[in-house]
């Protein structure tokens, strides 16, 4: 789940909370830094992120050229890990795939405006 928060300079996530179950968790706060660095690389997709192309080629070569969120735009972050299972489980990118929607439907409860394309610096004024 996500809270943006419209600042008056532009809108501003203030806060994500992750819930997972990868079963057993061995070391907790090696899943937390997984899923909340997961969450960082999808929200950065969603909100700035863009691959073009010019001439056949991209012009994103590197990270150099494809911007992640930094420390100071980062949202606060709340982890909860759930061990539901007797098994290990998988936790190397369930962190990433659900950021994108759960900023969209956010930024849709903010504004009213639904998002049709990526990255969602187009439709909106976002603080990166």
């Amino acid at each position: 789940m996500v809270e943006v928060e419209d600042t008056g300079r532009g809108i501003r996530i203030n806060h994500c909370w992750i819930a997972c179950d990868p079963g057993i968790a061995l070391d907790p706060a090696i899943i937390e830094a997984q899923m909340v660095s997961g969450a960082i690389y999808g929200l950065s997709a969603a909100m700035q992120e863009e691959v073009t192309f010019t001439d056949g080629a991209a012009d994103q070569g590197n990270f150099t050229d494809y911007d992640a969120l930094r420390m100071h735009t980062a949202p606060r972050f709340d982890v909860r890990i759930l061990e539901t299972s007797a098994h290990l489980g998988g936790i190397g990118e369930p962190g990433t795939p659900p950021a994108m929607p759960a900023l969209g439907n956010a930024l849709f409860d903010l504004t009213g405006v639904r998002a049709r394309e990526l990255p969602l610096i187009k439709t909106f004024d976002l603080i990166l």
